[in-house]
This record gives structure tokens, sequence and C-alpha cells, in this order.
């Protein structure tokens, strides 16, 4: 590594526009309550994460995974070493509203459905009501989670909580989409789904920092990875760089006789390879489960589970949001990273505008309204007698309670105390 790149992320100096994530000797020891050293979770990395790659962080269990993101989105203070993301501190605020994070637990509140889930987060980026309102029902769409929006996600399964999860994630368009574990607990037509959203983000520009036990996904989607073990980055590059195996040659031809395959293996046996072999190729068990499952959806088979997700987010794969304005991530990269340019973070900033009602008939109502709380029957049966495109009669009460928690975490307080 170059000393230039050492002092630039030293002194906060603006590094390459294409140089999206920057650590430099990156250390990170945890001490017990008499400050000596108990673990070294992360020992003197160094990381470049660029600009529309996706990049796979890769360990066993305690080989410093975890706490290498933690460090990144600046929930954890280094030891030693530095950071930067997008040119400046992880601390600083220009970055958070450019990232978006998929912790390896989803921490959802239980008692919300999904449109409220996604409803909150979107008013914690302050959206308008008209964006907030396209991007949920596309997100939702795209996960294959809108035909059970209105159920509260503490009733869904791991693999729905990890797709709401997802779905969160991307509510901001972020320009840094950090993954932990996303296919966790997800069938194989989940995680089919994922990988194709993580493709098609990456081809938009966007950045993905990818941490994963499951191999075979990463080795799909991934452009780089680093092995980690022991805190330390053992190995990393390309990934088919790291994968080709440098001492074996593969013939690929269409099927051949047997006389023909015996008369290959002479030839080559003649010119002194002895240990040459021919098979039939195998194709992966996930790509023929999933051929299995759409030739049963073509023949229209119903299922209870969870959907098949659609379309990417229009949002996501074109910049322009539902106004038809151009998404803010393209732009900021630009300004933000630029030498000569301004920071756009450092334009005055337009007060957000209040925040509106929201409009779901939902299971806030019930625990704000008073002591009775409707049964799942009465639930079930509002959500099923109510037409799509009749607006929702949503008390005040709601309002105030998305408000509150809403203010509870612009001020730093844990939202599920008081």
């Amino acid at each position: 590594m170059s000393q230039a790149s050492t002092q630039a992320v030293a002194s906060g100096a603006p590094l390459s526009k294409d140089l999206v994530v920057k650590c430099v000797g990156l250390s990170k020891v945890f001490r017990d309550f008499w400050m000596r050293n108990r673990v070294k979770a992360v020992d003197d990395i160094d990381l470049d994460i660029y600009r529309g790659e996706v990049f796979g962080l890769l360990g066993p269990n305690g080989s410093g995974k975890s706490t290498t993101i933690k460090l990144i989105l600046g929930l954890l203070h280094p030891t030693a070493g530095r950071i930067a993301v997008f040119g400046h501190h992880p601390h600083d605020v220009k970055n958070k509203q450019r990232i978006g994070y998929l912790p390896e637990e989803s921490y959802l509140y239980p008692f919300l459905n999904a449109r409220e889930t996604l409803e909150y987060y979107a008013r914690l980026f302050h959206q308008k009501r008209t964006i907030r309102r396209g991007r949920i029902d596309t997100l939702l769409e795209m996960v294959g989670l809108q035909h059970v929006a209105r159920r509260p996600v503490g009733e869904y399964s791991k693999g729905m909580q990890r797709k709401i999860g997802l779905a969160q994630a991307l509510i901001n368009d972020p320009d840094l989409l950090i993954l932990d574990e996303p296919t966790s607990g997800m069938d194989p037509i989940a995680t089919a789904d994922v990988k194709r959203v993580i493709k098609s983000l990456a081809e938009r520009g966007k950045t993905i920092l990818l941490c994963s036990h499951l191999l075979a996904d990463v080795e799909d989607v991934t452009d780089r990875v680093a092995i980690m073990y022991g805190g330390k980055v053992r190995r990393h590059g390309q990934i088919d760089d790291l994968l080709e195996q440098h001492d074996r040659t593969m013939i690929n031809a269409p099927a051949m006789d047997p006389e023909t395959e015996e008369h290959l293996v002479a030839l080559l046996e003649s010119q002194g390879i002895c240990d040459a072999s021919i098979s039939r190729p195998r194709q992966k068990l996930e790509t023929l489960f999933l051929n299995i499952v759409s030739e049963a959806q073509s023949e229209g088979a119903s299922t209870s589970g969870a959907q098949s997700g659609g379309q990417i987010a229009r949002f996501l794969a074109t910049g322009v949001d539902e106004t038809g304005a151009a998404s803010h991530g393209d732009q900021l990269i630009d300004e933000l990273m630029a030498s000569a340019a301004p920071s756009h973070a450092d334009q005055p900033q337009s007060q957000p505008p209040p925040p509106e009602p929201i409009h779901d008939q939902t299971v806030i109502g019930s625990l704000t309204a008073g002591d009775h709380a409707p049964s799942p029957d009465e639930s079930l049966q509002d959500d099923t007698t109510r037409r799509p495109d009749q607006p929702d009669q949503q008390d005040q009460a709601d309002t105030d309670l998305i408000d509150s928690l809403i203010k509870k975490q612009d001020d730093g307080q844990d939202p599920n105390q008081g």
C-alpha cells in the first residue's frame, strides 16, 4: 500500500471517487473491566472496496468479520488504524444516508407489519409521502411479501424476516449496501432472488459488502473476497483467480461415445498424461431445484409459502425516484469524493417536511386505542375486506406512536424503552 494513500486516510484528504471504503492498519482490541486486553478481534488489516463491486468478507465464527463491519459503520471505535468511507470518517453524518445495513440478526419491531416497518424506516430518512409509499409497494413486491404485508413481522418465519430486513436496508436507495448473512434461513428460491438483487445493484454502480457462511452464494455474486482468520486477512483477491486450479486442465466438449473417449484417453497417455479421466459434468443442486419449482409454477401449482420476488424496484434499477427526479446517490458520489467540488452535505438543507399521518389500519391502533385489542380473527377479517384502492382510516394515536419512535431514534434513545 502506497505511503500517499496512508497519509490521505490519516489526514482525511479526499481519495479516489471510485474508492468507497479504505481501511489501513485497522485493529480492534476488546478489554475487560480493568482495561486488560481480552480479545484482539481485528489485527492490522488493510481493505480497499471500490464502487460497483461486490466484495465478500469470509471467515469462520470469531474471525473478526462482524467487528470489521461495525468499525466501517462507525458503531465501534478502532484501537488502531484508519478508516475512510466515501472519503470521510465513519462517524461523519454525511455517510449515514448513503449506507444500507442488514445486520446478522433481524432487529424488527414484532408488533409492526411489513408495510409499517418500511414506513417507519422511510420516515427516519425524512422521505416525502409520495416517495415512501411508492418505494414500499415496489420493495414488498421485489422481495415477494406483498401478499402478507399486513401480517405482524413477529409472525414471519426467519427467511421472511430476512426479506423484510433486506427491504428496509434498501429503502433509502443506498450507495453502499452492507449485508451480514443476508440469506440465512432462506429457501433456495428466496436465496436466488437475493442474489439477483445483489447483481442488479452492482450493475447499477452500487457497492455491496457481503458477509456470509454460505460460500456457494458468495461464489456466485462476488467480484473479490477477503478470507479472515484470527482477526487477520489470510488471503484476498479476485474470486476467479483464487479458485482457479493452475495444476489441472479441463476439456469441455459435447457428449462422446465410449470408443471416442477411450481413444482420447489413450492419446493423452501417449503424451505422458497418465492420470487423465473423462466424466460427465454435473449441474448444481440449486439449479435443479429451481428448475423443478419453475416447472411446477408453470403448471399452476399453488403454495402457501412466500412467493418468489418480482422485478427489482424501479428506483433501485434506474436511479430515478417516484417524482421523476434523479436519485441523490449518483450525484453525491462525485460531489463528496471530488477534491475540488464542495460537499453536498455542507450545503444548507431545507427543513424536512413534518411527519404525515400513516393510513395503515394496523396492530398499532389496537395498542394505543385502549385496553381492548382485536383478536387475530378480527384483524384478518379487517385486512381481507379492505379494498386496495380505499384509503385506510387511522387514529391520531397511531401517528403519535410512530412519531415518538422516530423522535427517540433521532435523539439517540432506545425506542424499546418507555
